[in-house]
């Protein structure tokens, strides 16, 4: 008697092909959906578990206050710790003056609990002998595992300068470079991470702070800056990469305000809170440590079936 053979369906899913290895720093997530940390975990629990690669973030500056800057920075240096290469553009006219302001990562409670005192590790005497079994290093790695894709930032110390010298940062001046020369720069760095279907090595991220800004030469000509937004937006979706790309929206006219929010990925926003608000004291908790809210207006629908 011939044995049954199994019916199968384009519709079965193959769960016997392992799920690609992917470098430090990167998450798998539904739908064969990799993501990026935004550097704020909060945000990224938020988000879903982070910005997805090849998608294209952009946030909308407040006038009053440069809380953006915060998110750029966490965002930057987040991806030098983990070892990913990082395109910076701004308005300045030495941007890599920057990245001295960049934060350092913040000791987790683990770390704190090994500078305990040796006497005291002395009393802890099962967690002595475990150390027998799986050894230092292996239990120090376990501990540390966490942080492998996003971390804590205390924005009072600067990152160590190692971080921030070395072939993996290109800066670009936008304050006298024209569009045509910033897309080259954009397009020679996204060729570096090639969307596939394998492991992801490593990946990129790019930040544009202030892109139409007045010390902009092209900060008038509203039709070429969506034309690099769109092209932009173009080359970071087929590249294992992220950009994020903040502008304040009231240099631009509220038709083209529109047209800048609809070609975004991820929508963000910041804002101050004004002070002595009684009304936001009463509502919410821990008022006086507050200086700003971050408003998400849009979430990336990247390998879904909602547009």
């Amino acid at each position: 008697m011939a044995a049954a053979k199994t019916r199968t369906s384009t519709f079965s899913r193959n769960l016997s092909t392992a799920p690609p290895s992917h470098g430090p720093g990167l998450k798998c997530g539904p739908n064969g959906t990799v993501f990026l940390s935004s550097g704020i975990p909060d945000l990224d629990k938020i988000l879903g578990g982070g910005f997805p690669l090849g998608s294209l973030v952009m946030v909308m500056e407040d006038a009053e206050a440069p809380h953006h800057m915060l998110l750029l920075r966490n965002f930057m240096a987040q991806g030098l710790v983990l070892g990913q290469h990082l395109l910076y553009s701004s308005p300045a006219r030495d941007p890599r003056g920057f990245l001295g302001t960049l934060p350092s990562p913040a000791a987790s409670k683990d770390d704190k609990s090994r500078e305990r005192d040796p006497d005291q590790e002395k009393g802890l005497r099962i967690a002595w002998q475990y150390k027998k079994y799986f050894g230092e290093n292996q239990l120090d790695g376990q501990r540390d595992g966490k942080h492998e894709y996003s971390n804590e930032f205390d924005l009072r110390k600067p990152l160590e300068r190692h971080f921030i010298n070395g072939p993996r940062i290109d800066c670009v001046s936008i304050q006298d470079s024209d569009l045509s020369t910033l897309r080259d720069r954009c397009a020679t760095f996204l060729s570096q991470f090639p969307r596939n279907d394998g492991s992801i090595s490593c990946a990129g991220r790019i930040a544009i702070q202030s892109f139409c800004a007045p010390q902009c030469a092209y900060s008038n000509m509203e039709w070429d800056m969506l034309s690099f937004i769109r092209s932009l937006k173009s080359m970071v979706r087929s590249s294992n990469s992220v950009a994020i790309v903040t502008f304040p929206p009231s240099l631009l006219s509220p038709s083209f305000c529109k047209r800048w929010q609809h070609m975004a990925d991820t929508l963000l926003s910041v804002k101050a809170i004004q002070d002595e608000d009684k009304e936001l004291a009463q509502l919410l908790t821990g008022y006086q440590d507050m200086v700003g809210f971050l408003n998400v207006h849009k979430v990336a629908r990247i390998n879904t079936q909602v547009y």
